[in-house]
């Protein structure tokens, strides 16, 4: 399970604003991180958002028949629901799809889901009531967090099961984490005096039917993976720095030939991190190994895609995704298919895909950097030891090993959710979007490279000291960027010259950097 974090203090953290507005996904990284949510409490937006809710009153009195509320769900649209039933019906939405399994998703993430359905609930267009929104506002501020299992969602009909406790907690069923302890809904509602709701009729369809879960995994991971953007690039000028490589690779006049702004930015960040800024005019040491001197392309895959991923995520953050769409000022219910996550799910696909290239590619120069035969005079495996205990001392020999399955596991998980499409439902959910599942996919694949970069964070910082031990490099020479990351990680990480387990100061690093602690600009 991907980063398990608590939340941070709310004090610390700006209000989060929700209803008429749009949010930003660094917004719902924020309310994940513990920050205070904000309902827009005009007179004009209650009464927007009331108007939906009346318009199925007056429907269902009426008309008597409205889709989710006098009938079934999905296929089961043809089966009539009498009207003594009809506020059974949500409560039995949220019962028969509460078979979650597999882990349970953190506090961080849980806050992340009930920001996003929160948000678009709050656009209006779902048929909920003004209570529901509070109600939600409710449990983000007092950090009462549901209890999710991360498996069961196709991505369309949105996502359903889990969403589902999302609901049942609303009605007092089901676990929630309170206080860092997990325990019945009902248990922590009595000792708080909250009353559960009673969901109307459309809310437990409008709460359940839509892309919230693979959306809040989505925001989480775009914050992680732009700085895994920045910190590869600081790994690499330390890699660069340890092989004693060539700094010319990086030059500005050579990027100017292919302008791709974000691969540029990486090749700009690397040369500042080695003080690169005269030209040569015939290069004496030409060509360092790909993963030296093509860094900056494949860096930049990820650095160039982060502005099409964040249009992606934050539209549909701030959308309406559930389904029908209640028109409530225009008196219009509009079926459709609003609730299907490809955006998502092409997004998710393909930070994995970039993502995991970065593991491959410090795994690379990790492999550099180990080997005596290309890593231009240092110790094999990067060890400090001298004298005769050289022959007993590993250094990152087994470190090595670890970083080469990290990185094949996550190349493993690259390939896209997307295209494996399951028809269920009795053929009404035929074509679904697996975003879910591509989100929960790219999660792993991101806390399986911030395992490869901690690796590499401690190794370079061991080469660069090795290279300052050897007289080969000055510690005055670094410039304050590198300085400081060395100067970071060696206040947690003393110089390797006896073997010793690292696992400790493998998580230690693992978990600044889903933090972000690292400091890198």
């Amino acid at each position: 399970m991907s980063q398990s974090t608590s939340p941070s203090s709310a004090s610390t953290l700006a209000t989060v604003n929700f209803g008429q507005r749009s949010i930003s996904l660094e917004q719902v990284v924020s309310v994940a991180k513990g920050a205070p949510v904000k309902l827009n409490e005009t007179a004009q937006y209650q009464e927007y958002i009331q108007k939906g809710a009346r318009f199925i009153d007056s429907l269902l009195s009426e008309e008597g028949v409205v889709y989710g509320v006098t009938t079934g769900y999905g296929d089961s649209c043809t089966v009539t629901v009498g009207l003594d039933l009809v506020h059974e019906l949500p409560l039995h939405l949220s019962r028969f799809h509460g078979c979650g399994l597999g882990d349970i998703f953190s506090p961080m993430q849980s806050r992340a889901i009930m920001a996003c359905r929160l948000n678009s609930l709050a656009v209006g267009k779902s048929g909920v009531t003004y209570e529901l929104l509070q109600r939600i506002e409710l449990l983000l501020n007092l950090d009462i967090t549901p209890v999710i299992p991360e498996e069961g969602s196709v991505g369309a009909s949105g996502d359903l099961t889990p969403l589902s406790y999302l609901a049942a907690v609303l009605i007092g069923e089901r676990d929630v984490i309170y206080q860092g302890k997990r325990r019945p809904t009902k248990e922590v509602y009595a000792e708080l005096n909250i009353v559960p709701l009673t969901l109307r009729p459309k809310e437990g369809l409008a709460l359940m039917n839509g892309t919230a879960v693979m959306t809040a995994l989505a925001c989480l991971a775009y914050d992680r993976a732009q700085y895994l953007a920045r910190l590869s690039s600081r790994i690499t000028a330390m890699a660069s720095l340890t092989l004693k490589g060539n700094s010319n690779h990086f030059d500005d006049i050579l990027f100017d030939a292919k302008p791709h702004p974000g691969q540029n930015q990486i090749a700009t960040w690397i040369r500042e991190d080695l003080n690169h800024h005269t030209h040569p005019r015939n290069s004496d040491r030409l060509q360092d190994r790909y993963s030296i001197r093509c860094a900056p392309h494949i860096i930049g895959v990820l650095q160039d895609a982060l502005p099409f991923m964040r249009q992606f995520i934050e539209t549909e953050l701030n959308s309406a995704n559930d389904n029908p769409i209640v028109d409530g000022e225009g008196e219009h219910i509009l079926h459709g298919g609003h609730f299907y996550g490809g955006h998502i799910a092409f997004v998710m696909d393909s930070m994995k895909n970039t993502v995991a290239n970065l593991a491959d590619l410090i795994d690379r120069q990790m492999a550099l950097v180990m080997d005596p035969k290309f890593n231009n005079g240092l110790p094999a495996n990067l060890s400090a030891s001298v004298g005769a205990r050289q022959a007993i001392n590993h250094g990152f020999k087994a470190v090595q090993i670890g970083v080469s399955a990290w990185t094949a596991e996550a190349l493993k998980n690259t390939m896209p959710a997307s295209v494996f499409s399951r028809s269920t439902e009795c053929h009404n959910q035929d074509k679904v979007s697996m975003g879910t599942i591509a989100a929960r996919d790219c999660m792993r694949v991101l806390q399986l490279t911030e395992q490869v970069a901690a690796a590499a964070l401690l190794a370079m910082t061991q080469g660069i000291h090795l290279r300052i031990a050897q007289s080969e490099l000055a510690q005055d020479s670094l410039t304050p960027s590198l300085a400081k990351t060395v100067t970071q990680v060696s206040e947690d990480f003393e110089l390797l010259t006896e073997d010793r387990p690292l696992e400790a100061v493998l998580r230690q690093t693992v978990e600044k950097i889903q933090l972000g602690q690292w400091e890198v600009c």
